[in-house]
């Protein structure tokens, strides 16, 4: 059984060091249109013209490579992540930002991270 993805839900993560001046920067000179704000977690997401949205997270420290994690979205975080153990990846356990999203952050072989999220938010019909 394969992961079932869901592709309205693909998110490009991006840490900043200074929250603020990046909302702006990606918003003003990049000109995505900010989709929705966690201010107190220091994270926001952009939409862009690309079918992706750029998630922004506030970090006290950005190394300079490695600091992007591409998002996948999935329809159940429980199968996938079972689905990525069964072929021993490293992967972590799910957790919850409630009535948002489950995250769970894994790893290629060379410790790149890549991260699952299935949205906790009801689709409307």
């Amino acid at each position: 059984m394969a992961i079932s993805y869901n592709p309205a839900n693909c998110v490009i993560s991006v840490s900043v060091s200074d929250y603020d001046r990046s909302l702006a920067w990606y918003r003003d000179v990049l000109g995505f249109e900010l989709e929705y704000e966690l201010k107190e977690y220091g994270w926001c997401e952009l939409k862009t013209p690309f079918g992706f949205n750029i998630g922004l997270g506030q970090t006290e420290t950005v190394v300079a490579a490695g600091n992007v994690t591409p998002t996948f979205g999935v329809h159940d975080i429980g199968e996938a992540i079972a689905h990525l153990r069964r072929r021993d990846v490293q992967v972590e356990d799910w957790h919850e930002i409630p009535d948002m999203v489950r995250l769970s952050t894994f790893y290629d072989p060379d410790g790149t991270p890549w991260m699952l999220a299935q949205s906790l938010v009801p689709v409307e019909a």
